[in-house]
C-alpha cells in the first residue's frame, strides 16, 4: 500500500469514527441510574461490552468473547440513521429490518473495502442470532435494560404501561443462551410483576 492509499485509508477510517459520534445523541427509552435521563446508544453500547467479558462464565455455549465485544459495540451503528425501534413498538418493528439494512449499508460503507466487509457481518450476525456468540450478546442486550428498569422502579415500564408478556415474549428466545442470566432474567420480571410495574394479565 503506498502513501497515497495509505493516507485514503486512514481518511475514510476516520471518517466512520467521528460519524459514530451521533450515536451519542440517539436516546433510548431506558433510564440511566444517577441522572433523571435516558440513556444514549453509546452509552448502551459500552454498557454492553462490559458485560461481555465480566458475564462470560455464564454462556452456555463457549464463544469468543472479543467476537462478542465487537458485535455489541457495532450493533446499534444503524440506529444512526434508524433511529431507536423501542423494543415494544410493534407497529415499528414492521420496517425496522429495512430501515437497518440500508443503514448499514451507508454507514459501513463509510470505511475501507475490508473493514467495511467485516464490520457489516459482525452487525447482520448479530441480527441473524444464529451463533453462540451472538446469541450471547443478545442475552446481554436484553439484560442491561432489565436491569436498568427494574433499578429505577420499572419507570421506563410503567411510563410506557408495558407488561409481564410483553417482556417474556421480548426475552424468551434467547433463554437458551445462559442459564444463570435467564433465571435472573425471570426473576426480575416476576418481582417486578408483583411490585406492580409491570401491568399482568388481569389488568390489560
Amino acid at each position: 500500500m503506498n502513501d497515497v492509499e495509505m493516507a485514503e485509508r486512514l481518511r475514510k477510517q476516520l471518517s466512520f469514527m467521528l460519524e459514530l459520534d451521533k450515536m451519542k445523541n440517539l436516546y433510548r427509552q431506558t433510564y440511566v441510574l444517577h441522572e433523571d435521563r435516558k440513556e444514549n446508544d453509546a452509552e448502551h453500547s459500552w454498557h454492553l461490552a462490559i458485560m461481555a467479558f465480566l458475564l462470560a462464565e455464564y454462556s452456555n455455549e463457549p464463544v469468543d468473547i472479543s467476537h462478542v465485544i465487537k458485535m455489541v459495540l457495532l450493533h446499534d451503528v444503524v440506529e444512526i440513521d434508524a433511529g431507536d425501534t423501542y423494543c415494544y413498538d410493534e407497529e415499528g418493528y414492521k420496517s425496522k429490518p429495512e430501515r437497518e439494512e440500508r443503514a448499514a449499508r451507508r454507514i459501513f460503507g463509510l470505511l475501507p473495502d475490508d473493514q467495511r466487509d467485516e464490520f457489516y457481518a459482525l452487525w447482520r450476525e448479530f441480527e441473524d442470532s444464529q451463533t453462540p456468540d451472538s446469541r450471547f450478546a443478545a442475552v446481554l442486550d436484553r439484560l442491561q435494560p432489565l436491569l436498568l428498569n427494574y433499578t429505577r422502579d420499572g419507570q421506563s415500564w410503567r411510563e410506557h404501561s408495558i407488561s409481564k408478556e410483553q417482556v417474556i415474549k421480548r426475552n424468551m428466545q434467547y433463554f437458551t443462551a445462559s442459564d444463570e442470566l435467564s433465571e435472573l432474567i425471570k426473576g426480575i420480571i416476576s418481582d417486578a410483576e408483583s411490585k406492580g410495574w409491570l401491568k399482568s394479565v388481569s389488568e390489560q
